[in-house]
């Protein structure tokens, strides 16, 4: 699951609405939204997600949340180390090869400590 599709699902069971219900309203298929939901499909359309954020008729701080989730909610992610540091090469290679062993907490730490490190906000 992707952390946009989790808020998703999370906004949409708060509300009671049902899949089929809200596809029905976005114009797109259950299986469609379903899949968004389960983070068999990437980030959906710029369209798509300002409809999703009409849809739930969300405040700003909220719409902006919902954007920011879809820019971290690829679940393909390709990462092209190829001229940097062999440390990153090797983090990258150890994460793909390790990342479904890591606990919940484990995820979190990282990648809280990736955001200090770098400097980012989450």
């Amino acid at each position: 699951m992707t952390p946009l599709g989790a808020r998703i699902r999370q906004m949409r069971e708060e509300r009671g609405i049902s899949l089929k219900d809200m596809a029905a309203a976005l114009n797109v298929s259950s299986a469609y939204l379903s899949a968004l939901e389960h983070g068999k499909r990437g980030k959906p359309t710029g369209f798509l997600l300002h409809r999703i954020i009409a849809f739930f008729n969300v405040i700003w701080d909220e719409a902006e949340e919902l954007q920011r989730l879809a820019e971290v909610s690829d679940p393909k992610v390709t990462i092209d180390t190829g001229g940097m540091l062999p440390e990153a090469t090797e983090l990258t290679n150890r994460l793909r090869d390790d990342i479904s062993r890591l606990e919940t907490e484990d995820l979190k730490f990282l990648r809280d400590e990736l955001m200090r490190r770098s400097g980012r906000k989450r």
